[in-house]
């Protein structure tokens, strides 16, 4: 709107001539401004109606919810008793969490950003009343039990951030390993436990997840604790009561299978794990799936009644699974016992109820008395679920925070993206391999290429301007893989024009992020170095123009275990943010795909580069 107000200033001032004419100019423009709004505009303005609510809070009496909604960036007050907005108060960019002090009197609200703000918040006067900065991506904040310390992921910096309370600054820096999302403080204060959003291993070799990493309160020390083979896309986690197990929700992707067929999780399943704080060691796990229905997609999840409920929400379908905890733990301990720690079986069906949300993409969700509370991003709602009385009948009451807004394009493309709907007996979305429309760090073995060659999966950003797609070039375009995505992947009974529409233009509005390695948005100095040494070396010639690619087949240095083969050149914009690399994801970091890989040798110069050279290379490359 903004864009649309500076067009009508330019064209009044344009003509300063007589009353009349400014009167003709005036009428013009606003007609324009309408044009403007229609064909330049509708995003924009989409996005001043739309909410997206991603994280909720209760307030200590439990007679308000507090709504962080993402796209808004705004924050609500809710008054539960009456379900209707007392407030609303804009944030500074997009919120991505919250968390509420001991005594109730502050919420502390990361706001995402290059370089985060925590918004500070006095409950009561519900306004900011101070600012904390932090790192790349804020998320997942906790407060230790005392109030002191405030802990908070910096994302994309691959840190926990340690923040006293009483003086805004930071305490220590804690390094975890691969985008930590979320955190959970314990009960007594001695343990923080972080989930890591993706794995960060070589593709190409055996047991390759997500990680969780708990966290000495006292010592800082960070023991990093592997989830099950396949586990991706960590969401939440939370804290059982006795401060002895952290539970997370995640995806597992089956990636030594051939992508043949869907049904029965053969490609993706839905998980939640158990982990031990005090061992500091994986204890157990559970699909969410049911037999012939999948539950893509899980995010939050919330303990009630004492920790004996277990609520996780599955935001590709649309529920709630309502989970007895000791009744599913001894199925658990039992098929242990049985069978030895296999994990992965779903052992909570007679243990669970799943109840159909109102709305659409449930994210976080918190529990007050008997009753759920889940943001339902896709449709401004927040679903309310009495668990006292919830089963598949049920219809859960909705909190509505906007009025019905009719989605772009790219906003309905955005869910569908995220729908598993579209997936034969829902058990995936194109969102479960390309979470935030990027990538999972997995190797898969599409039947693009007639199966027998995994490759790791490709980051959506700038597709539709880098054809061909897929790793071989299959696919002629990004629309094209759109399609063969939902028929090949989804094994939809059926391709719907519009759905196809719509996903392809959100994959065309994907932006890059800033990279974490810039300094105040500028190349450091070694990263200049580095940009030199590209621009001198044969590492220009395929990784060319504005997106770093010539779109054009080559045969890669090293070549792969299924032999030399022409792959298609990815860009290179934001690749610090999708490791592992080369086309089978055989090495975590650019130094060893340059020294020990040898990438981009056949053109005889990059092999030459010293030591110090290539990690200036590295810098360049992961700035971009």
């Amino acid at each position: 709107m903004l864009k649309h107000l500076l067009v009508f200033r330019f064209l009044v001032k344009a003509f300063p001539t007589c009353y009349s004419n400014r009167m003709i100019v005036r009428a013009t423009a606003f007609v324009l401004l309408m044009l403007l709004g229609t064909a330049l505009g509708a995003e924009s303005l989409d996005k001043e109606k739309f909410l997206g609510p991603i994280a909720v809070e209760a307030s200590k009496d439990g007679k308000r919810l507090f709504v962080a909604n993402k796209v808004g960036r705004s924050l609500m007050s809710i008054d539960l008793q009456k379900g209707t907005v007392l407030k609303s108060l804009e944030l500074p960019s997009e919120p991505t969490d919250m968390a509420l002090s001991p005594e109730g009197k502050a919420l502390y609200v990361t706001c995402a950003a290059a370089e985060s703000t925590i918004a500070v918040i006095d409950t009561e006067a519900f306004k900011i009343v101070r600012s904390i900065p932090a790192g790349h991506t804020a998320c997942g904040p906790s407060v230790s039990p005392d109030g002191s310390k405030l802990y908070v992921c910096n994302r994309f910096n691959d840190e926990v951030v340690v923040i006293d309370i009483k003086t805004s600054k930071p305490l220590a820096k804690v390094k975890v390993t691969c985008q930590p999302i979320d955190s959970a403080v314990t009960p007594d204060g001695r343990h923080l436990v972080v989930a890591n959003h993706q794995p960060l291993k070589p593709a190409n070799g055996i047991l390759v997840q997500a990680v969780a990493t708990v966290i000495d309160c006292t010592t800082l020390k960070a023991t990093p604790i592997e989830l099950p083979d396949g586990a991706i896309n960590c969401r939440e986690v939370c804290i059982t009561s006795d401060s002895k197990q952290a539970l997370i929700t995640h995806g597992i992707g089956n990636y030594t299978l051939v992508t043949s067929q869907v049904n029965g999780g053969w490609i993706n399943t839905a998980a939640m794990s158990v982990i031990d704080i005090d061992k500091k060691e994986f204890d157990c796990n559970t699909l969410l799936d049911s037999v012939f229905r999948g539950a893509a997609n899980p995010w939050g999840l919330a303990l009630a009644d004492n920790g004996k409920t277990l609520c996780i929400a599955q935001s590709g379908t649309h529920d709630v699974s309502i989970i007895d905890m000791p009744a599913m733990l001894k199925e658990i301990r039992a098929f242990i016992e049985y069978l030895g720690p296999l994990g992965g079986d779903n052992l909570i069906e007679e243990c669970r109820r799943r109840v159909k949300l109102p709305g659409n993409g449930p994210r976080d969700m918190v529990v007050i008395g008997s009753k759920a509370y889940v943001a339902e991003h896709f449709s401004d709602t927040i679903a309310v679920v009495d668990l006292a009385n919830a089963s598949e009948d049920a219809v859960p009451g909705t909190i509505r925070l906007s009025a019905d807004v009719k989605l772009s394009l790219v906003r309905r493309g955005e869910m569908l993206f995220h729908d598993a709907r579209l997936c034969y007996e829902e058990w995936q979305s194109c969102a479960s391999c390309h979470a935030d429309g990027r990538a999972d760090a997995l190797n898969w073995d599409l039947l693009n290429d007639g199966g027998g060659s995994p490759r790791n999966t490709k980051s959506l950003l700038y597709a539709h301007k880098t054809p061909p797609s897929m790793a071989l070039g299959v696919r002629e375009t990004a629309k094209a893989s759109v399609i063969a995505g939902i028929e090949h992947i989804l094994f939809a009974d059926e391709i719907d024009d519009d759905h196809v529409e719509a996903i392809y233009a959100y994959v065309k509005s994907l932006k890059p992020l800033p990279s974490p390695h810039l300094v105040k948005g500028e190349l450091s100095e070694a990263a200049r170095r580095g940009k030199r040494i590209f621009n001198n070396t044969a590492c220009r010639m395929c990784h060319s123009g504005p997106l770093y690619t010539d779109c054009r087949m080559h045969t890669v240095v090293p070549s792969s275990e299924y032999g030399e083969e022409k792959i298609d050149t990815p860009t290179l914009i934001e690749l610090w943010r999708t490791p592992p690399y080369l086309n089978d994801g055989r090495y975590t970091n650019l130094q060893d795909l340059f020294i020990k890989g040898k990438h981009g040798s056949s053109m005889g110069d990059v092999e030459k580069l010293t030591k110090e050279e290539v990690d200036d290379l590295a810098k360049f490359l992961l700035s971009l």
